[in-house]
């Protein structure tokens, strides 16, 4: 009987030769920073450092910086600035058209990422120590005044892109002459220092500004806000301040009830603590400077919902302010 060859399936493949571009890795594009080309875009695009900052949500020296890391890295000079503002340069034309499509690409992706946003809702976003201690607490209140919407809120100390919808509203805090294009002002709080009555049962109260300035006092990101706090009391500083730096009002004021030093508060971020005994005013001065801003998204600017809150709030921050 004649056998029969072996099945074609059954036989065993000779090894496949290798082909010399197997055991190469192509390696990713050099890129340049991000965050240095998102300021360069943003700058581009409105045509001005202050409004890109905005937009951002960064002070206009950060937008100036990353620019010229990112003309550094370039080696060449995209963004002409002067009194009116910035002007792209050829190259600078050139790199904006491609970041621009390339941003545009990133969002619409985005968005198909991030879950529909529910009708009836409403997002709002404030400082953390007026989230915290202001807003927080009277949310059952806001719902009464919102009725029918479902609330949102996040404690934010930056502003929210709202190309991308991050946000419906922001209450911000800052200059009444440096707000955001289209901003409404709230209020001014008088802003004054605190204490725990621990902290002053160890080191006494100051008897006025020039000892209050010698003293540990509790910073917010920076030393800048105490500073223009003494400054608009009248008091110039001969030295330079001292304490911890923490992020903000919110763990400043935790800090100062905990008896770690003297905070900057407003009734509107210690009111509570206040009244209940946990922290105590000094010196009884009467200082204002810059203040909270209804930041509105502009799909929502005519919005009865929005209409209604900026009404509450500007009542209840007038009665607390």
């Amino acid at each position: 009987m004649q056998t029969k060859s072996p099945d074609m399936k059954s036989r065993a493949m000779p090894p496949r030769s290798r082909k010399p571009s197997d055991n190469i890795l192509f390696e990713a594009p050099r890129l340049p920073p991000l965050v240095m080309v998102r300021a360069f875009e943003a700058a581009a695009r409105t045509g001005s450092m202050r409004k890109a900052a905005d937009d951002i949500g960064v002070t206009h020296t950060v937008i100036s910086r990353h620019v010229r890391n990112l003309e550094s890295w370039a080696g060449r000079k995209l963004l002409m600035t002067g009194p009116r503002g910035t002007r792209l340069t050829q190259e600078g034309a050139i790199f904006h058209r491609a970041v621009s499509e390339a941003f545009q690409i990133i969002a619409a992706a985005a968005i198909e990422l991030r879950p529909r946003t529910r009708e009836g809702m409403l997002r709002i976003w404030a400082m953390p120590g007026l989230a915290t201690r202001w807003l927080a607490p009277r949310l059952s209140e806001i719902e009464r005044t919102l009725a029918g919407t479902e609330i949102l809120l996040r404690a934010s100390d930056r502003l929210p892109d709202f190309t991308n919808s991050e946000a419906d509203v922001m209450v911000g805090f800052g200059s009444k002459e440096d707000l955001p294009t289209g901003a409404k002002w709230l209020i001014s709080p008088r802003m004054f220092p605190v204490a725990s009555k621990d902290w002053i049962a160890r080191h006494g109260e100051p008897k006025d500004l020039v000892e209050l300035s010698k003293l540990p006092l509790i910073h917010e990101e920076s030393r800048q806000q105490w500073t223009t706090w003494f400054k608009a009391a009248g008091c110039k500083l001969k030295g330079p301040l001292k304490g911890p730096m923490l992020w903000d009002a919110n763990m400043a004021i935790d800090a100062a009830v905990a008896g770690q030093g003297i905070a900057l508060a407003s009734r509107l971020t210690a009111g509570h603590e206040i009244d209940g005994g946990k922290l105590v005013e000094l010196l009884r001065i009467h200082v204002r400077f810059n203040g909270y801003y209804l930041y509105i998204r502009p799909a929502r600017a005519r919005d009865p919902v929005i209409q209604r809150l900026r009404v509450w709030l500007e009542n209840g921050l007038r009665n607390e302010g």
